[in-house]
């Protein structure tokens, strides 16, 4: 990838590294994958499809690439995943401490290792919030602990972590995880408060690590591991919406995008999800109270009864 290149084609003015309020990383790195390999690949095909993206939202009616949006060069990673761990950590918490919005796109997920350990090292009161087919917590697969399998395994011995969209699991990972903080996919389908009950979870700072197969492969079949029955667009949106707005997302990652040059429709939906989520990064609070003045007025608006309010509101 040319390291001169911005995040889709946006203005040099909004990209330059000094102004810019986010930091975004690419990580071209697939060494653990087990199944699908080209996760390396995600990157550059994620860039691509972000060139032919619009830049106004239409939900927030905004330009958030005004913000600034910094492009870092792909990182030039070592074969080894723990030495790629390191590496990772060291550049997250460089622009941490520059106090940047920093985000990342991979690259498989054992990328997000050294990115939740900066990230715990920087910030207190931090929930580390997963959306994911995969529990991802085994100590070692493989023979490493740094394997796209062991992704979550460090954040949940020590840190706060919340699973939302589990539908796959060896059993060994039962007896590690917290069940009181993990959303099954099953059981999601059936709780319409699922949304509000993990977000009550989560400590005042957030970092997101999405794993594209939390979504249906209906929608987004480019993954290393697809998994039926996943969640789809407007209810993750929904979901992420109201995380952003009750809690400060302080970063966020995008992994696991395995492109089919034949189908670039996953690769938009990754450049996409990308964008909305810095769109509700910066959307100002006043202007959801407005569009929830304007449902309590007109509750059809939004699909909802009045009586509904209490539990819509973020």
């Amino acid at each position: 990838m040319n390291h001169t290149r911005a995040f889709a084609g946006i203005p040099e003015v909004f990209s330059g590294a000094e102004k810019s309020k986010v930091v975004l990383i690419p990580v071209p790195f697939d060494g653990t994958s087990t199944w699908q390999k080209g996760a390396d690949k995600g990157p550059e095909a994620f860039l691509q499809a972000s060139e032919n993206m619009e830049l106004y939202d239409i939900e927030t009616d905004s330009e958030v690439y005004h913000e600034g949006i910094h492009l870092l060069p792909p990182l030039e990673l070592s074969r080894d995943p723990e030495k790629m761990v390191l590496q990772v950590h060291d550049v997250v918490k460089t622009h941490i401490k520059k106090r940047k919005i920093v985000t990342l796109i991979g690259g498989e997920h054992s990328i997000s290792i050294g990115a939740i350990r900066a990230f715990n090292e920087c910030f207190d009161n931090i929930s580390i919030l997963q959306l994911d087919a995969h529990a991802d917590l085994r100590k070692t697969y493989n023979g490493s602990a740094f394997n796209h399998a062991c992704a979550m395994y460090e954040a949940n011995e020590k840190g706060h972590l919340i699973q939302v969209g589990i539908r796959s699991m060896d059993k060994s990972e039962k007896g590690i995880m917290n069940e009181e903080q993990v959303f099954f996919a099953h059981e999601m389908a059936e709780d319409d408060y699922w949304m509000d009950n993990a977000i009550d979870l989560l400590k005042e700072n957030v970092y997101i690590t999405l794993d594209l197969d939390v979504f249906d492969p209906s929608i987004m079949p480019a993954t290393g591991t697809p998994e039926p029955g996943g969640l789809l667009w407007y209810e993750t949106l929904e979901f992420l919406r109201n995380v952003f707005s009750e809690k400060n997302v302080v970063g966020f990652d995008i992994v696991e995008l395995c492109p089919d040059e034949h189908h670039k429709a996953s690769d938009f939906l990754a450049a996409k999800l990308y964008y909305k989520m810095l769109s509700y990064k910066f959307e100002e609070p006043e202007e959801i109270e407005e569009e929830l003045e304007t449902a309590r007025e007109k509750p059809n608006a939004l699909g909802l009864d009045p009586e509904d309010f209490d539990n819509y509101e973020r």
